[in-house]
């Protein structure tokens, strides 16, 4: 068990970057489940909440491909800050987002907490890469975008779509957050129990070597063989972030999320890994997003997901 001075939560109650309404419900359902469980865990530790967009939903969504990309600009710009605030403070924060468009902004946070020449490793826990970028979006949501704007991804060489210049330099502003050029490699990106994915964030993928565990592995090999794996291949990191979204478990599990997909990991396989994950020392700030409940029964999936966040802080304190 590893040891840290100090925890802090950063809500985010976004879902400008969803196309199902109800993720910036998430992290209050989560406080719901450990009401519901009797726990204090939100009394216990520090916590902020970042100021939302969400009124962006009533108005014109923007771009066809970037749908509410200037909202998210000023979201990054807030959580990047407040991630980057904790970290030089000496804290690790923990994020409770909504959708998983904000994803790149903790990325950019991160990268700016950490000394200028670290190497950041990201553990993508999901079922779906979120490698797209306008020039190749089906959908324009932008929570299938975040990897690719901390990689500076455009992925032109398999270009379907043709972005107007106001989206082209909002995606420019989204990728430059963070610092100058991309704020992680494609070497220091390991997938977790991915196995949703369209042919243009699978030419990246090949093309450039990532590496995938998937869920079949980790039920072949167990979960503290996937653990030891993927913090060994990303051993040249100098600090790492794990992002946990929910439909990364399956979907007979993760009915309280927009995009379930069957064949994930369990409930019992998530926790396990994380809080093995979590107890390296390199690991500085770990993400929990996709939590909707206005898709749920009885809050099953909050509160799924609050045993799995009880078991990562129980290794952290």
């Amino acid at each position: 068990m590893r040891a840290i001075k100090k925890l802090k939560f950063i809500e985010v109650k976004s879902e400008i970057g969803a196309g199902t309404r109800g993720a910036s419900l998430g992290p209050d359902a989560i406080r719901i489940a450990a009401l519901d469980y009797g726990s204090n865990l939100f009394r216990q530790f520090e916590n902020i909440e970042v100021k939302n967009e969400n009124h962006l939903l009533f108005e014109p969504q923007g771009s066809l491909y970037a749908k509410r990309a200037k909202g998210l600009i000023t979201m990054y710009e807030r959580i990047s800050s407040e991630v980057s605030k904790a970290l030089k403070a000496n804290y690790f924060p923990i994020v409770l987002a909504g959708d998983h468009s904000t994803g790149g902004a903790t990325i950019a946070g991160v990268r700016m907490g950490c000394p200028a020449k670290s190497r950041i490793g990201v553990i993508w826990i999901d079922a779906h890469a979120d490698l797209h970028s306008p020039y190749t979006t089906p959908s324009g949501n932008m929570h299938g975008m975040p990897l690719a704007i901390a990689l500076s991804e455009d992925n032109k060489s398999n270009q379907i779509n043709k972005p107007d210049k106001e989206t082209i330099e909002n995606w420019a502003k989204l990728k430059a957050i963070g610092g100058n050029g991309s704020n992680i490699r494609y070497d220091d990106l390991v997938y977790i129990a991915l196995r949703d994915v369209e042919p243009e964030e699978t030419a990246l993928i090949k093309n450039n070597k990532i590496k995938v565990m998937t869920t079949a592995e980790v039920k072949r090999h167990g979960v503290e063989r996937i653990a030891r794996d993927t913090l060994a291949y990303l051993k040249d990191c100098t600090h790492i972030y794990i992002s946990f979204d929910v439909d990364s478990m399956d979907s007979s599990i993760s009915k309280g999320t927009g995009t379930p997909v069957r064949n994930g990991i369990t409930e019992k396989e998530a926790g396990s890994l994380l809080a093995r994950l979590i107890q390296n020392e390199k690991v500085v700030c770990f993400e929990i997003c996709e939590v909707n409940p206005t898709l749920d029964k009885e809050n099953l999936m909050a509160e799924n997901t609050f045993e799995i966040l009880q078991k990562v802080v129980s290794q952290l304190t």
